[in-house]
């Protein structure tokens, strides 16, 4: 596939054996196979030219501006099929798409990011962080003269150096304690191509791309100079991919506009770190063919490694963060000493299962009564006074008595018995934690009254079923969560509660009625009409 661009009354060409190229503008960690820099109508991820069966078709990936075929705008209608002849419009810049045969042989600069014919003053470089295309598009032949392991030694005990490599020695080692002072991975990985040009006399401009975690590709991280990042995706996948690095030299001689924008030899060096490649980084010289040496290959091979570990140990220090937020939200979850303690060795372990189990618990949910008059009457100041006094000590109850807090929300809790570990006991916990939060309260309240402060009341509902329960999310958005008719039930014997009241349901009562004291009662539910309750009043002795 040929490419003919025209901007600002100049053209360039692009020419690639790829079946996919992405067209846009290259930006942060932003990379795209044809870069119309410096059209600033043109959408960072613009359009995508793709080869199906012998034919050409062209669709708008969502850009601002959209994309014109033929006078017609595409944008929104899928992939559009390119007929010879057809000019595609993206922003200011015109595409004409012609195949093989129609190409003629003038000395057209190839695209290397934003690098075209386009002038100086307009795209003197190859955009603010471009990557070459993959392929090498354009480029004559490469020779691959030089290379080594690139997880070997590369230098060894007792080796003499020359002032020359004692000094470049000198430098490499002070990577470390650079590396050290480093608090984030992007200034670390610049600190790397920095310090490569310095230490390699050869090198022009430098460039290190990372694989993405999670999806494996390959992202521009850092560059030197600024402006100026140049480097082939092919050589950087074959680095990664032989666990090799090393020198490759043009096979050709350049042209004029090569010689301005093209890379007439580079050296490739992968990071890896227990078998797996982080990422890789370039140098390279686009005047001379013979710019590195074999040692210059080690001394770029020995950096590589060292930012290996350097990376590899930011990676470590950021999964402890993770790690260390996941332990916090157990914690925020409010699950009971014993629980905890199992939940936490689990994620530890990595043996935290994410997912939900039926089983029969028990669900407890309290309520303040009035409190919408209340905060009317206190304000938010007075109203976050109350719920401070308040739930800190109801939540350190229910927490005493093996239940967990499911969650709070304005002035409820709802907490459970019986999950997420098993309790046979889960039935008369869950009614001594309700009498003795209505004792707390009463001392709360008495607190309060003594500091001239307002006091409440909370009734409480009890039911017992089965339930949905477990964690639901992943590590970053993992909570605790019971789903199922027992917890609306219990909401409705909440909401048929007065102030100090415990009630609860005929499914409770019958398994804790020779421990407490209680009378049947009824309460009028919403949509449920009359519920049979028990209205528990102490324990007995």
């Amino acid at each position: 596939m040929r490419i003919v661009s025209s901007y600002g009354g100049k053209d360039a060409v692009f020419e690639t054996d790829a079946a996919q190229v992405v067209i846009g503008r290259s930006g942060q960690n932003v990379l795209v196979q044809l870069d119309l820099t410096p059209d600033s109508k043109v959408s960072r991820q613009h359009a995508r030219l793709v080869v199906e069966g012998g034919q050409c078709w062209i669709e708008d990936l969502g850009s601002a501006y959209g994309t014109m075929v033929g006078g017609e705008e595409i944008k929104g209608t899928g992939k559009r099929r390119l007929r010879a002849g057809d000019q595609v419009r993206l922003g200011d810049t015109m595409l004409r798409v012609e195949a093989a045969g129609e190409r003629d042989d003038g000395d057209r600069a190839p695209f290397r990011g934003a690098a075209t014919t386009r002038g100086a003053s307009e795209s003197e470089t190859e955009g603010a962080d471009g990557v070459a295309p993959g392929d090498d598009e354009g480029q004559p032949p490469a020779d691959i003269s030089e290379t080594i392991d690139a997880d070997a030694p590369v230098f060894s005990v007792g080796e003499t150096a020359n002032a020359d490599l004692a000094r470049r020695l000198a430098l490499l080692c002070e990577l470390p304690l650079q590396f050290g002072a480093e608090a984030a991975v992007d200034d670390l990985l610049r600190t790397v191509v920095g310090r490569l040009i310095e230490v390699i006399p050869g090198a022009r401009r430098g460039a290190l791309l990372m694989k993405d975690r999670t999806t494996g590709q390959l992202l521009l991280k850092a560059w030197a100079p600024e402006g100026e990042p140049a480097l082939s995706l092919t050589s950087a996948r074959q680095a990664i991919d032989e666990r090799k690095s090393f020198v490759w030299r043009r096979g050709q001689q350049l042209t004029e506009s090569q010689s301005v924008y093209g890379i007439a030899s580079g050296m490739y060096a992968p990071l890896l770190w227990k078998g797996e490649a982080l990422g890789v980084v370039s140098v390279d010289n686009c005047e001379s063919r013979d710019s590195f040496s074999g040692e210059d290959l080690r001394l770029m091979t020995a950096v590589a490694q060292q930012a290996a570990i350097a990376v590899a140990n930011h990676y470590a220090q950021d999964d402890l963060q993770r790690h260390s937020e996941f332990t916090r939200r157990l914690f925020a979850s409010h699950f009971p000493a014993r629980a905890r303690e199992r939940l936490m060795r689990e994620a530890s372990r990595g043996t935290l299962l994410v997912g939900t189990r039926r089983s029969s618990i028990t669900i407890l949910i309290s309520d303040i009564r009035g409190f919408t008059k209340l905060t009317a009457r206190l304000g938010a100041r007075g109203t976050g006074d109350l719920l401070n006094d308040v739930f800190p000590q109801l939540m350190e109850v229910v927490l005493a008595h093996d239940g967990t807090i499911e969650r709070t929300a304005g002035d409820a809790i709802l907490a459970v018995f019986g999950s997420p570990e098993d309790d046979v006991h889960q039935h008369e916990k869950a009614v001594y934690a309700a009498l003795a939060m209505q004792a707390t309260m009463a001392e709360v309240n008495a607190g309060r009254a003594a500091r001239g402060r307002e006091t409440c009341g909370i009734g409480i509902g009890i039911d017992c079923g089965e339930v949905l329960h477990g964690f639901i999310g992943d590590a970053e958005r993992i909570q605790f969560a019971v789903i199922g008719d027992a917890v609306n039930r219990a909401s409705r014997y909440c909401d048929g509660a007065g102030a100090g009241e415990v009630l609860v349901s005929p499914e409770v009562h019958q398994r804790v009625f020779m421990l407490v004291h209680s009378k049947p009662t009824s309460i009028r539910a919403k949509h449920e009409g009359p519920l049979s309750a028990f209205r528990v009043e102490g324990i007995k002795r």
